[in-house]
Formats: C-alpha cells, sequence, structure tokens
C-alpha cells in the first residue's frame, strides 16, 4: 500500500503547482519528501504569492508521509550544497530528485522577439528555470548514485516531440524549456552507468494555484472557465503529475525510461492511475489533434 516507504526524495521548487502535487503523491506513496521553495511563513518570494513551502511539507504529512520544509535559494550554491548535506546527514541516501524549479513571476512576453523581449527579465527567466537545474544536479546527484536505482525526474512543459514542433510563444521562455530537455538527456548518459535514470516529465494544462485564480474558479469550479476557455476542459490537478512521479519512482523497470520525455497522460494509461476525479486527460495528443488544428473543444477520448 506504501510502494515508496524507506525512500528519500527532494522535490525542488514545491511551494505550489506541480511541485506541491508531486511531494503530495510521493507521501501518498509513503516516502519521506524534502520539500524546497523561497515562499516560507516568514518571507514570500518575489512571486509574493501565500503558498508555503511549510504548508506543502503538512500535506505531505496528512497524506501519509513524511514532509521535511527547508527553505533554499537554489540559485545560491551554498544553501544547496548544505541542503544535500542535511538530507545526508538525517537520512543516509536520497533516491528521488525532482527538479521542478521554475520561479516566474507574472507573464512571460508572449510573442515579443528577443529584441522587442526586456533583456533583464529574460536572463532572470533563464537563470531561474536553467541555472536552478543544474546546480542542484551538481551537488545532488553525488548522493543519489550511493544507492543503485537512483530517479532524477526533470519537469518542464511539453514533449520533446511536442516543443520540437512548436515555438512556445516567447524567445526566452523557449530556450528555457528546450535547455530543461538537454538537461534530461545529458543526466541519463551521465547516470546511465550508475544504475540511475534521467527522465523529462511535463504535465498537460495545469490548475495551479495562479492559473485557477486568473479564471476566477477553483478547483472545485474549476469546470465554469471552460465557458469563457473551451479547451480548459482537457486540465489537469497538478495531483494527476504528481502520481505520474509516483508510478515512475515504484516502477522496478523504471530504467526503461531513461533519457525519455514523456507526460501525464501517457503515463496515466501505462500505469492506470488517474487524477483525482477519475478521468485521465491526456493534454499533449489533444492539444496536437484537437487544439492545435482549430477543431471544437471536446475531450472525448481525450479523458
Amino acid at each position: 500500500m506504501k510502494p515508496l516507504a524507506g525512500k528519500v526524495a527532494l522535490v525542488t521548487g514545491a511551494t505550489r503547482a506541480a511541485g506541491r502535487g508531486i511531494a503530495v503523491q510521493l507521501g501518498a506513496a509513503g516516502a519521506t519528501v524534502y520539500v524546497t521553495g523561497r515562499s516560507t511563513q516568514g518571507r514570500r518570494s518575489e512571486m509574493n504569492r501565500p503558498e508555503t513551502i511549510e504548508e506543502t511539507a503538512e500535506l505531505v504529512d496528512r497524506a501519509g508521509g513524511h514532509g521535511i520544509a527547508v527553505p533554499t535559494d537554489h540559485l545560491d550554491p551554498e544553501q544547496v550544497r548544505a541542503l544535500v548535506d542535511r538530507i545526508e546527514r538525517e537520512q543516509g541516501a536520497l533516491h528521488l530528485l525532482v527538479n521542478d524549479i521554475w520561479g516566474q513571476f507574472g507573464e512571460p512576453e508572449w510573442d515579443k522577439t528577443v529584441w522587442e523581449s526586456d533583456l533583464d527579465a529574460g536572463l532572470r527567466l533563464l537563470r531561474l528555470g536553467v541555472d536552478t537545474h543544474v546546480i542542484t544536479s551538481h551537488f545532488a546527484l553525488p548522493l543519489l548514485i550511493k544507492s543503485p536505482g537512483g530517479l532524477v525526474v526533470e519537469m518542464t512543459d511539453g514533449t520533446n516531440e511536442y516543443n520540437a514542433d512548436n515555438y512556445r510563444v516567447s524567445f526566452f521562455y523557449d530556450v528555457a524549456k528546450g535547455a530543461v530537455s538537454r538537461i534530461a538527456f545529458a543526466l541519463a548518459h551521465e547516470l546511465d552507468k550508475y544504475d540511475a535514470t534521467a527522465v523529462l516529465l511535463t504535465p498537460g494544462w495545469l490548475r495551479s494555484e495562479a492559473m485557477l485564480e486568473g479564471f476566477g474558479v477553483t478547483e472545485d469550479t474549476w469546470r465554469d472557465a471552460t465557458e469563457r476557455i473551451p479547451h480548459f476542459a482537457i486540465s489537469e490537478s497538478p495531483s494527476y503529475v504528481g502520481r505520474a512521479v509516483a508510478a515512475l519512482a515504484a516502477d522496478p523497470d523504471v530504467r526503461r525510461w531513461n533519457g525519455k520525455s514523456t507526460s501525464s497522460g501517457e503515463l496515466a494509461r501505462l500505469y492506470g492511475f488517474t487524477d483525482l476525479d477519475g478521468s485521465c486527460p491526456d493534454a499533449w495528443r489533444y492539444m496536437v489533434e484537437v487544439q492545435g488544428p482549430g477543431k471544437p473543444a471536446d475531450t472525448t477520448g481525450y479523458r
């Protein structure tokens, strides 16, 4: 009933959205989960949102795991070094690393060229979305490879297949997501000889706290937003991608995923889990076959 009992996970960027959903579902599977972020009960990050890492740790506990909140700025190598030293000191091992740091505040400058974009904001986006993953991997992976079967999940937006054919509507956003894809690719090669696995994973249209707030709905009333944004019908809760990570972490044959790109929707079909409402939304297939071609919103066969 607790397939990840005895396992230790580090979920970075776990304050909200996918990171929180992943941490909670790992807890539900019995894991000890270190959750990091910059928004705490005593201080908010520049995103200036109310969610905190302490809340995430409490949700992990309620789900049946053990949540440990560690305030960490993953752009600061010394803070990340101290985080990993603490995990090794307290647990003696690290079995799963989920690199989910993003940190973008406000909307990226959609539909602007690189020369029209705010350079400082764009470079900050790259630092938060790319450098943090590199710094965290640098310090965390020496501990992770000490235990056979380690898993690294690099979180992004869009499968490799989708992103190869679609410009992501902003130079800096496109580059950031493409860089994370290559991080997963490179880590897969470097981890291969250590019996460890690196996977690139994307959720679909995520009903994050900010997304729900922006649409003026809640998780209970999210379907009301489809009256204005019909394709929002394919959206998914953060728990869905959380269950995807938990399924990967519990798979004794997870090595088959090394270096591959996948999505919550694809993994739901393969592992048999559902979203909280019992559905199995497959957003990326829907975007290619329905939304992209401009067809009317219809999720029949896609959730």
